[in-house]
């Protein structure tokens, strides 16, 4: 039986926090729910207040509270 090789990293590919829209754990419900409000990019959210956010359907507090922390990760935050 054969095993994968492990895959190597690449120089000069962005971390994979830049490359998707929002971060890992956020429910594809919530993700829509952002998408249809017109926020395509989790470093769009910091011109948003959190009651905004989580007002919208499909929005839970564990996606709000997944969004907040990868926001303070870049040193951003909801506004307030």
């Amino acid at each position: 039986m054969a095993t994968a090789k492990p895959k190597k990293k690449v120089a000069g590919v962005p971390a994979l926090s830049t490359i998707l829209p929002f971060p890992p754990g956020v429910a594809k419900p919530a993700i829509r729910a952002l998408e249809s409000a017109g926020y395509r990019h989790l470093d769009q959210l910091e011109k948003a207040r959190e009651s905004e956010i989580m007002a919208f359907h499909g929005m839970g507090s564990k996606a709000l509270g997944i969004l907040r922390v990868a926001l303070k990760e870049r040193g951003k935050s909801f506004r307030s």
